[in-house]
């Protein structure tokens, strides 16, 4: 008897279990697969003392209006590469209002002069 209500334990505990991990990978998974937003603007200041770009950003649909705010990034060494007055792009993450992932400077583009009139 003692045997069986074991047997039925243990059949009901794994199942309950089988049950509960997908669960829990489920929410795990949420956690980390933020959704990913292109990010542009234009350095007003670069502090490598705090470690943090100012940057007036463009819109981001769904993520931030335009403004001017300081962001910290994901690699230090963008704060030798970038200066005040560089255009940048960047990747930023849903729910991360505060760090700029994969800087890049965007060149320059040549003066385009205004086609001649006719």
């Amino acid at each position: 008897m003692i045997q069986k209500q074991s047997t039925r334990f243990l059949i009901m505990a794994v199942t309950i279990l089988c049950f509960l991990l997908p669960l829990a990978y489920g929410q795990q998974g949420g956690k980390s697969a933020k959704k990913e937003y292109a990010f542009r603007g234009k350095v007003e200041k670069v502090d490598a003392d705090a470690k943090k770009l100012t940057v007036n950003n463009e819109n981001v649909p769904g993520w931030m209006n335009s403004m001017t705010m300081s962001y910290a990034v994901d690699k230090e060494d963008v704060l030798k590469r970038v200066k005040a007055g560089d255009q940048i792009t960047a990747k930023v993450y849903e729910g991360d209002f505060k760090t700029l992932y994969e800087v890049q400077v965007v060149p320059p583009s040549g003066d385009k002069k205004a086609a001649p009139k006719k």
